[in-house]
């Protein structure tokens, strides 16, 4: 059979990625143009900023991404691109040069849900089995998602509020750490211990669902009234806090993914997403997960990168084109969610 590549392209926040995948396990390459730099003064991402770097970095990383892998457009089987959850400006700017590319070499146009990425990288990990169940936790979003056969994707729940990112990002803001901040405060947990014990919301309840906005607020409103007290936590307790706030995070995401996997059992567990790099909860997951397969990525699958949509292109492409071709109109969808499971579906 023909080798089948497939180019992708991923810029739904602030990575300008292109990646060339072959015959759906074989990453050629996986060019990312971080643009963390340029944020950090910010503490967060700008939209516009974003958008401008992947104008500026976007044909860079096309050309990187042939030449590393030694491929040219001729050989391409199709083009992948990230067309929601997302920035919308940032998004616009993959979507218009993957279209651009796909209509220039006479190229079949796969869009891809960007979370759905973030589950099929643990693909080009280890072989999944079926049925699945995904933690998938960024700066955006926290989801758990039941996937009962390959490309069927249907979530179980998720955050009412904050994501496990966005609160490890403001909570380091507090902190006086640089954004980002989650890898500086994993470092520091590991260093500190649980002495503070912040809430963890929603533990008892039948619900698959999470919320850390709680958490954030207790965080904050402890670090204030001490401040207030002429106590300066921060300089005097920083590991211990991040430790705190680690373990109510992490506490919450076990919990929460055992409940979906007693209602929804599966084979095979997979984490996926920025926070998956995270190693409190790599560690947990490790050690507790133990009667299902469980694959963790590594971390250059973690972040945003246009490998992981080049995986899941490729579940889509085996579907057949006529089913999941998109034309030259295709539309950013920055709020793009995977379809709620209901109750007793399963």
């Amino acid at each position: 059979m023909k080798d089948n590549y497939i180019l992708a392209f991923e810029t739904s926040c602030d990575e300008t990625s292109v990646a060339i995948l072959k015959n759906g396990n074989e990453l050629l390459c996986n060019i990312i143009a971080s643009q963390i730099n340029s944020h950090k003064r910010f503490g967060g991402v700008v939209p516009e900023i974003a958008s401008r770097h992947h104008v500026e970095q976007i044909t860079v990383c096309i050309e990187a991404a042939l030449e590393e892998a030694e491929i040219s457009a001729d050989q391409l089987t199709a083009v992948a691109v990230t067309e929601g959850p997302g920035l919308n400006g940032a998004l616009l700017v993959g979507i218009m040069a993957a279209k651009t590319f796909a209509w220039a070499n006479h190229l079949p146009l796969i869009p891809v849900n960007h979370m759905a990425g973030h589950l099929m990288a643990a693909s080009l990990v280890d072989t999944i089995e079926y049925p699945a169940m995904a933690l998938l936790v960024s700066g955006g979003h926290s989801e758990l998602v039941y996937v009962e056969k390959e490309g069927s994707y249907k979530k179980v729940g998720e955050t009412r509020d904050d994501a496990a990112g966005e609160a490890y990002d403001k909570v380091g803001r507090v902190m006086g750490l640089t954004y980002p901040s989650g890898k500086v405060i994993d470092e520091l947990a590991h260093k500190g211990a649980d002495t503070y014990n912040f809430p963890r919301a929603m533990m008892n309840t039948h619900e698959v669902e999470f919320s850390f906005s709680g958490l954030k607020s207790a965080f904050i409103n402890l670090v204030h009234n001490e401040n207030q007290k002429g106590n300066d936590v921060i300089a005097d307790d920083l590991e211990n806090l991040a430790a705190s706030f680690q373990a109510a995070v992490v506490d919450v995401l076990m919990a929460k993914t055992k409940l979906a996997m007693g209602k929804y059992p599966v084979k095979t567990l997979i984490i996926g997403g920025g926070v998956s790099a995270n190693q409190g909860l790599r560690e947990r997951l490790s050690a507790e997960i133990t009667d299902e397969k469980l694959i963790i990525p590594p971390l250059r699958l973690c972040g945003d990168n246009a490998g992981m949509i080049a995986a899941a292109a490729y579940i889509e492409w085996k579907k057949g084109l006529e089913k999941v071709q998109a034309g030259l109109d295709l539309n950013a969808k920055p709020s793009l969610v995977f379809e709620d499971i209901e109750e007793g579906e399963v």
